[in-house]
């Protein structure tokens, strides 16, 4: 396949809107590691999750009633596909691993996703990968192993860092299918119909969640609401723009400030320092997503 001037131009160039869109992603999904960490215990990860999109839904569901916009039939079972995975799946899988797994080498984990975007896009999507793509993977999950299994300092298998790993994974297939979604809608009503369809698997958890909202201290329910505001309706249609103006995997890329952002977050306010065996691991998982994403394309 022919690649014209044009086209690489079009895929490497950064405007301001793009890194906007990006830098404000980055803070706020940081961010929603450690709340997350503060939800859990008067929440269940279900229970977290439904609160989270199920309100984020009932948002977008508001969206859509003004400013309705049908996606075409094909469309529609994409969205419908990366909703689940983006939403109900990554909630659950990610607030389940943060159950054990600190806030901050959570983040190392779910942003390993750059790496399974860039190798799905690579089939998916035509992009390339080559050996740079291959070698920097090896890299990255050998990052991960080695925070799994660095439990403060001790070599103790955690499962819940795969489930994290799984939550990574979902992101990653969602973001590709939503692609060629976001050169046909306006990123806005994409993420609008994200969020509706992907609450709809959480809304039998809802009796239950309200019971245990109105049981939980007064600062799970600001959490809980900044988690809705601010990660969720904010820094999902910041995303669907970066995506909208980036290729899937140059998008992914920049995620990489999420987890040292993530791990200072978690440091200042919830007094989390990571192992050595994490920090080391958390490390070789970001480098492994550099070489991917950018020695790849050299």
């Amino acid at each position: 396949m022919t690649v014209t001037a044009a086209d690489f131009e079009a895929k490497t160039k950064f405007d301001l809107p793009a890194l906007f869109a990006i830098g404000v992603t980055i803070f706020f999904w940081a961010s929603s590691f450690v709340v997350i960490r503060v939800c859990l215990g008067p929440l269940t990860p279900v229970q977290l999750a439904a609160a989270r999109y199920v309100t984020a839904g009932l948002v977008a569901l508001g969206y859509l009633a003004f400013r309705w916009t049908a996606p075409s039939k094909i469309d529609l079972i994409r969205i419908s596909v990366a909703a689940v995975l983006f939403i109900a799946a990554y909630a659950v899988l990610l607030n389940t691993g943060e159950q054990t797994v600190p806030a901050g080498p959570a983040s190392f984990i779910i942003n390993t996703m750059p790496v399974f975007t860039a190798l799905i896009a690579t089939f998916a999507l035509g992009e390339r990968f080559g050996f740079w793509g291959w070698g920097g993977t090896a890299v990255s999950f050998c990052g991960v192993a080695l925070i799994a299994a660095g439990a403060e300092g001790q070599l103790s298998v955690d499962p819940n860092a795969i489930l994290i790993l799984g939550a990574a994974l979902c992101s990653a297939v969602a973001s590709v299918l939503q692609k060629p979604v976001l050169g046909r809608m306006p990123a806005l009503t994409v993420t609008a119909w994200v969020l509706l369809i992907g609450s709809v698997p959480l809304l039998p958890a809802v009796p239950a969640t309200v019971s245990a909202l109105a049981a939980a201290p007064a600062i799970v329910n600001w959490s809980v609401a900044y988690l809705v505001i601010f990660p969720t309706a904010i820094g999902y249609v910041t995303w669907a723009i970066a995506l909208k103006r980036l290729s899937a995997a140059r998008a992914s890329n920049f995620l990489y400030g999420v987890p040292p952002t993530a791990t200072l977050i978690g440091f200042v306010w919830l007094g989390e320092t990571p192992s050595v065996m994490g920090a080391i691991g958390g490390a070789t998982a970001i480098l492994g997503v550099l070489i991917v994403n950018l020695m790849r394309s050299k």
